[in-house]
């Protein structure tokens, strides 16, 4: 059984602002490596899960911000790391290699989630992604890239509105573990890192002994990206078969869900350009 594993920070353990996760301000340093060690406890938690039920082969996604967060010397021996970026599929690079399930640890609710610790979709500047015309965040972005490659997502950890949107999306036998529940974007209770990795190390070994089927996207696929401003969507559409549809909102189609994956990695990136 071969198992992969993308692994994103805000959704960790004890993680409750967006200066505790972010790799580029020294004024945060301290803060940053203390939980990008706790964000390396919870995809190592994943690794041994997925051991214990019969893995084969684990390769660890860092997803998070600049993709290199996770400490390769503390990461756990059996796993492959992949870091660093830019990467085609981002925070699903190298989901197309052959697995037999996936794992989203860290995760977080998409933008304008009440009640969600740093809720957003990959980028401040996004103010809603829908897929053919329903709501997504990473996790229904990421999961129907996984899904074209037949890779079933059985596993998501982060708080109880990432594990109620999973729910949702996947079904009620996606193994949703929470580690903490919001009390607003920037506070939470949380559990303790070990108890966190427990529930993780756990919950990924429980998803593997059962049956999961990869998330379908009927096409023709239609990505709907609103921005948080105007002229974010005038960059948007200058992606190629992009159509603008609204003052914020550009649109993109296709039958093939890899090209409106590429296609959306184009929008939101051409849209932050100042």
């Amino acid at each position: 059984m071969r198992v992969y594993i993308s692994v994103d920070m805000e959704g960790v353990a004890g993680v409750v602002h967006e200066d505790q996760t972010d790799p580029t301000d020294p004024r945060h340093a301290g803060e940053y490596n203390r939980f990008r060690r706790l964000m390396t406890s919870e995809a190592n938690a994943a690794v041994e899960g997925a051991l214990a039920a019969g893995a084969t082969r684990v390769l660890v996604n860092d997803s998070h911000w600049l993709m290199r967060n996770l400490l390769a010397e503390e990461l756990h021996a059996a796993a492959e790391l992949l870091s660093g970026g830019p990467k085609l599929r981002s925070m699903v690079e190298g989901v197309d290699l052959g697995f037999d399930a996936a794992m989203f640890v860290g995760y977080h609710a998409m933008a304008g989630t009440a009640s969600a610790v740093i809720d957003h979709t990959y980028t401040s500047i996004v103010h809603e992604v829908r897929l053919n015309g329903r709501p997504a965040g990473e996790l229904a972005i990421n999961a129907a890239l996984a899904g074209i490659h037949g890779v079933p997502v059985v596993l998501v950890s982060g708080d109880q509105a990432l594990a109620a949107e999973a729910k949702d999306l996947l079904g009620n036998g996606v193994e949703a573990v929470v580690v903490k529940h919001a009390v607003g974007r920037f506070a939470a209770r949380s559990v303790s890192p070990a108890e966190s990795c427990r529930r993780i190390r756990e919950g990924a070994t429980a998803a593997l002994r059962r049956r999961h089927e990869p998330l379908e996207l009927p096409p023709p696929i239609r990505l709907e990206v609103e921005f948080a401003l105007t002229q974010m969507a005038d960059m948007a559409e200058l992606v190629p078969g992009s159509v603008r549809t609204g003052g914020r909102t550009v649109e993109y189609a296709h039958d093939d869900y890899r090209e409106v994956f590429r296609a959306w990695r184009a929008l939101y990136n051409l849209a932050g350009v100042q």
